[in-house]
């Protein structure tokens, strides 16, 4: 099988009315963070139901889907390789792992990093010294910006709180919206393992953080104490 032929496959299965609200709702107009992005109109639960279909198809060939000018191909592609890593034996996770990290160019969107991050680069990095976190977390790129605090939740579901708290002070100054939400999303989930944990750094920085991941951290909190972080009344 070729990407080519996996590529008409797909398309038989697009929605011209999907593919319209999609590039609405993943922001594709000028100066929006999807400027420009393409859409065929698939929707994420019938890709998931092809993915058994291709899972051998050549880490080349995914690689050609992964530079696709449409989203969902480049989203099929991401997660081959998510079932790719995860049938892997550990010379299979880093071939995977490479591939992700020299295409990060192609993992342009939230949803295309979302489903990805934490299983391949988290994933990958679970035993590994992670200091290219900090790199990717550092990068002038939103998108690598992202997978970074992204790929930070395969260790909160272990938890393991270490690595993601600190990408989280690293953001904490981030100008980006998308930033602030998966950086509050990170905290939330820190606090659905570890409240106590959670709460000792909003309060070291709830003053400080961009309101929006203020807002998503304390989500789950009690409505009491979620006032009295909102009014910087602690």
């Amino acid at each position: 099988m070729r990407a080519d032929q996996v590529v008409k496959n797909l398309q038989t299965i697009a929605d011209a009315a999907i593919a319209e609200h999609s590039q609405r709702f993943f922001k594709t107009g000028p100066g929006q963070y999807g400027e420009g992005d393409l859409f065929l109109g698939i929707r994420v639960p019938e890709l998931r139901k092809q993915v058994k279909r291709y899972a051998d198809l050549p880490l080349d060939e995914i690689k050609l889907l992964l530079a696709s000018p449409f989203h969902e191909i480049r989203l099929f592609a991401l997660l081959l390789l998510v079932e790719r890593f995860n049938r892997a034996d550990r010379d299979g996770k880093t071939q995977v792992y490479r591939l992700y990290l020299e295409s990060t160019a192609c993992i342009n969107n939230w949803d295309l990093v979302d489903s990805s991050a934490h299983h391949i680069v988290g994933g990958y990095l679970s035993d590994r010294d992670r200091s290219v976190l900090y790199d990717l977390v550092g990068s002038d790129d939103l998108w690598e910006r992202r997978i970074a605090i992204i790929a930070s939740f395969y260790f909160i579901k272990r938890d393991d709180f270490y690595d993601a708290l600190r990408l989280c002070e690293h953001l904490l100054k981030d100008k980006h919206d998308l930033i602030h939400k998966a950086t509050g999303w990170m905290l939330r989930e820190i606090g659905k393992r570890d409240q106590p944990t959670e709460k000792k750094f909003l309060d070291r920085h709830y003053k400080n953080m961009p309101r929006t991941m203020l807002r998503y951290a304390i989500e789950k909190l009690p409505e009491q104490e979620r006032q009295a972080y909102l009014k910087g009344e602690l």
